[in-house]
């Protein structure tokens, strides 16, 4: 993290506590006073009119924190460097916005310890305002705490306490995070003095970059006797003091790329003894024992190699990990969701697909139902009309038999009239039956192809849910399973495609029953025009029977049996007439 970040987090809480109403504003007289006092901790030169040229465009009313922030950079932060304490740094930021927010009475540790979190809080925070600890930062920040009481980690007692984070915000701010550590939750059976040692070591290692400290003997180099020091190792320089208090500093052996570290033999009487060589001096130090001695040389060794390979320090590279971690989780993650919704955007176009099918294949069945109705209305007024014109035809035939009784010459015709006639009906009525029966056939293959489509939409819509189903169970999969999810995607879009020839099978299927129906259709019209030749039929056979007319009656003839109705002529003429027509239908037939 770079210097001007770091510092932007500490003056963001002190912006942020002068706002008293929580508007995102503050006055121009708190700006200044906090400008001066920032100008004063940092050793920069502060010019009070600065601040007044800055915003003499604007009016008398406050100034929000994007307004405050080009004076900020220009004035102060572009002009800071690394010379000055960043204690006090902190301690006065941390001044401002304690008194507001800080409830020192409700808190089991001491304000310098809350001061203490405030300042890992602002080393582990995101980079984002407002500032909040993540959980993965606060696990961290709790496990340190813990390991510096020398107490042992629950990690139940710990998911209890995500499971009740992650259900309100999944973070923390900087208040609540000392109310965490202050209420003892996570230091159960641990005292006052310990929870302050162990918060203690934590911000040295954190804050200070304090890599290891303890008690060594070091050999002088005037006196050339050797005294116990206070030894605390940092990524550039290793400082002793005279006590752990740091109450008085001695000296500092400063590390760089050319420094080296080795065990030598005991000798004086001294005993685990390594000696440090760096570029302006060289060092004799005596360990407790052999282990303190090893670890000791180890890690400034690893100090030694960092500064040579120009990297941070562990805790520091180790953060950076952390949040490059979570920054390519999210990453995928948003990546995985915007697969997860071009999956479901695809499923649902392939449901709302299927639905149009389905309502297409719902409207042609009603379709057909009404064609159907309206034929089988058809069919009743045709019967309907059949039935009339034979109750006619019966009332002529009487007629027609009334008048053959009278004329016993004509009795055989009209007889055998009659019978052309029944048998006539007889063809009429088969003709009527084959088109019933072809119509029960329509109505059969009909039901059958309805039946047939809405099992199989029925099956293929179940299938397609289950996979909608199985495809919302892998969006909580995790990221090792992303190749088998892969794979389930592409065995679903298989089976989607193998449901779609299915369709199109039951498509054909639908189009060879339409070639049935049509064909039963031809089958009723052949009947249609049967009967109706039958009709013309009949019509043409009533013109050979007329009722006879008054007139002029001539000399009449007596033949066999009697008196005749009409003359010689006539009668061939009219032998003549119906010699024709019966050639006409012998034609026609």
């Amino acid at each position: 993290m770079a210097l001007r970040d770091e510092l932007l987090k500490s003056i963001w809480h002190a912006f942020t506590a002068l706002d008293v109403d929580k508007c995102g504003k503050v006055s121009k007289s708190q700006l200044k006073v906090l400008s001066h006092n920032l100008c004063t901790v940092m050793n920069i030169p502060h010019d009070p009119v600065a601040l007044e040229e800055h915003f003499k465009d604007d009016d008398e009313g406050p100034v929000s924190n994007q307004g405050y922030m080009p004076y900020l950079n220009k004035f102060i932060l572009d002009k800071v460097t690394d010379n000055f304490d960043r204690q006090d740094f902190n301690k006065m930021c941390w001044t401002l916005c304690s008194r507001k927010n800080l409830q020192q009475s409700q808190l089991f540790i001491s304000n310098d310890d809350a001061f203490k979190i405030w300042c890992i809080f602002n080393f582990l925070s995101e980079d984002r305002y407002p500032l909040i600890m993540v959980t993965e930062e606060i696990e961290y920040f709790l496990r340190k705490l813990t390991d510096a009481m020398g107490g042992s980690w629950v990690e139940e007692r710990f998911e209890d306490y995500r499971l009740q984070l992650n259900s309100k915000q999944q973070c923390l701010n900087v208040w609540e995070l000392i109310s965490l550590v202050g209420s003892g939750h996570f230091s159960k059976g641990m005292d006052r003095q310990t929870l302050s040692m162990g918060i203690n070591e934590v911000y040295q290692e954190l804050i200070l970059d304090v890599l290891k400290q303890g008690y060594m003997m070091k050999k002088g180099h005037k006196r050339k006797n050797w005294t116990e020091r206070w030894f605390m190792l940092k990524p550039n320089c290793i400082s002793y003091y005279v006590g752990e208090d740091l109450a008085e500093k001695k000296g500092d052996i400063v590390l760089d790329g050319n420094c080296s570290v080795e065990s030598i033999q005991d000798k004086e009487g001294k005993k685990c003894l390594f000696f440090v060589k760096s570029s302006q001096k060289s060092f004799e130090i005596s360990a407790s024992d052999k282990k303190k001695k090893q670890e000791w040389i180890q890690a400034i060794q690893n100090c030694v190699s960092l500064l040579r390979q120009g990297r941070p320090a562990p805790h520091r590279e180790a953060r950076q990990k952390r949040r490059e971690l979570r920054l390519k989780q999210q990453a995928e993650q948003e990546e995985l969701e915007l697969r997860m919704r071009e999956l479901q955007t695809a499923n649902e176009a392939k449901q709302q697909e299927l639905e149009n099918m389905r309502k297409a294949l719902e409207e042609a069945a009603a379709y057909a139902a009404d064609e159907e109705k309206k034929r089988l209305q058809t069919q009743t007024e045709l019967q309907d009309r059949y039935r009339m014109d034979l109750e006619r035809e019966k009332m002529v035939r009487q007629q027609m038999e009334e008048q053959v009784a009278q004329k016993s010459t004509e009795l055989e015709q009209y007889l055998q009239r009659v019978h052309e006639l029944e048998d006539m009906y007889g063809q009429l009525e088969n003709a009527l039956e084959d088109e019933r029966r072809a119509r029960q056939d329509e109505e059969a293959v009909r039901k059958l192809q309805a039946r047939r489509l809405l099992e199989e939409e029925a099956t293929k819509r179940a299938e397609l849910e289950q996979i909608h189903l199985r495809q919302q169970r892998a969006i909580s999969k995790t990221e090792a399973e992303k190749q088998e999810l892969e794979k389930e995607r592409l065995a679903k879009e298989n089976a989607l495609q193998a449901a779609m020839t299915q369709l199109e099978q039951l498509e054909q299927e639908r189009q060879g029953a339409l070639m049935q129906y049509q064909t039963v259709m031809k089958k009723l019209e052949d009947a249609t025009n049967n009967t109706k030749t039958w009709k013309h039929k009949v019509a043409q056979h009533e013109g050979l029977l007329r009722l006879i007319q008054p007139g002029s009656k001539p000399q009449p003839i007596i033949n066999n049996w009697g008196i005749a109705s009409f003359s010689e002529g006539e009668l061939s003429l009219r032998e003549k007439q119906w010699q024709e027509r019966k050639n006409q239908m012998t034609q026609a037939q």
